[in-house]
């Protein structure tokens, strides 16, 4: 016990963690054409295993510079725009908040859109949502957080 102990003070994720995973995460269209995702591949469908590196942000933070590169179009002084996924909670909040208040945006799926995923690589994205107003960003999303942006 004492050894346990020990060990589990000097590697503090040594209990946590017990040993590697094998996880991984499947996708696969149903025979009506919807995607799925799962962590278990179908025994009923030909699945392919994916790389999912797409985080959500759940401390929403404001900066200056939206691209580390240069975004293909130019944004305007008061343009809302809306860097998500069709899966993030965060990203479906922000939708909504902009709907219930009729603020316009336009909305890019970085896994989807040609143009989502541009942006999003010469963002350094890390997580969704992103939001982009005039020449600030918000990474993550709080009605706080995006009314001291907007």
């Amino acid at each position: 016990m004492k050894t346990t102990l020990i060990l589990a003070l000097c590697v503090p994720g040594l209990l946590l963690n017990p040993g590697p995973s094998n996880a991984g995460i499947y996708k696969w269209v149903d025979s009506d054409g919807n995607v799925h995702f799962s962590d278990k591949p179908p025994a009923e469908a030909q699945a392919s295993e994916v790389k999912v590196k797409i985080n959500t942000y759940t401390s929403p933070r404001i900066t200056a510079s939206p691209f580390s590169g240069q975004p293909d179009e130019p944004i305007g002084s008061g343009e809302v725009i809306l860097y998500s996924t069709s899966w993030c909670g965060y990203c479906k909040k922000a939708r909504r908040y902009f709907q219930a208040n009729n603020i316009a945006f336009t909305e890019y799926d970085v896994e989807t859109s040609a143009k989502g995923r541009r942006d999003y690589a010469a963002m350094g994205g890390g997580g969704v949502p992103i939001i982009l107003v005039g020449n600030k960003r918000l990474n993550g999303f709080s009605v706080a957080a995006f009314e001291r942006l907007y």
